[in-house]
């Protein structure tokens, strides 16, 4: 078999993830759930904690995370639900592509979704907990988009994995969760020098981990996928 064609693969990709954004936008079932879970996810840590403006200030940045963590699951369980259910996945992959193309595809829909429900989340966050962005909105945002490649690249990966199992709801958090405990820290660690400073000048260092986890775990993704998807 000859190698795939870079060219030809980021074509594949382009026009799978069009299709997968456009059944989103015209259903919009998946994000509308989204926000609405990370939300109450949010106002559930506000009521838990109670009236500790201090405490709630300090720990917003692990909160927004864990938020963002639980609404993923969703997100990534959905993303190959509809193949699986009505057998599309089987056209696609019959269809003269390259499998990895598919990977890319899921990967940066997951991402887009996730980056738009942190668009959404921070302005929530800020009025939950009475946050400040110290830094500024770039660091905020570069952290958001290296936090959710974290998030997806992965958690892509065991949706495929998970997608053909009875208990798929409960098989992708317990295959998800263990693995991407370092690039939550580092995310939610980020996220908080972000917003309360960095007078030790870590921020940088954070950047890394998640670069050097977005890195290997996308590489991996892209390389291992095809064996995931055969039968």
């Amino acid at each position: 078999m000859s190698a795939p064609r870079p060219i030809g693969v980021l074509r594949t990709t382009l026009v799978l993830m069009r299709k997968d954004l456009l059944i989103e936008w015209r259903t919009r079932a998946r994000l509308n759930a989204l926000v609405f879970f990370a939300m109450a996810t949010l106002l559930l840590f506000s009521f838990a904690l109670g009236p500790d403006t201090r405490l709630l200030e300090r720990n917003a940045g692990g909160y927004l995370w864990l938020a963002i963590l639980f609404a993923s699951v969703l997100s990534l369980g959905e993303s190959f639900r509809v193949e699986a259910e009505n057998a599309c996945l089987d056209g696609v992959r019959l269809a003269p592509s390259d499998a990895r193309a598919i990977f890319l595809s899921k990967a940066l829909g997951n991402t887009a979704l996730l980056v738009a429900l942190g668009v959404l989340l921070i302005p929530v966050m800020v009025a939950l907990f009475g946050v400040k962005i110290v830094l500024g909105l770039g660091d905020l945002g570069l952290t958001l988009v290296l936090g959710c490649l974290a998030l997806s690249a992965p958690g892509t990966v065991y949706s495929a994995i998970a997608s053909n199992a009875r208990a798929r709801d409960v098989l992708l958090p317990l295959l998800l969760f263990p693995l991407i405990v370092p690039s939550l820290l580092a995310a939610a660690k980020a996220t908080t020098l972000v917003l309360q400073g960095d007078p030790m000048h870590q921020l940088g260092s954070w950047f890394g981990l998640l670069s050097g986890f977005n890195l290997i775990y996308w590489g991996l993704g892209f390389l291992l996928f095809p064996k995931v998807i055969e039968d």
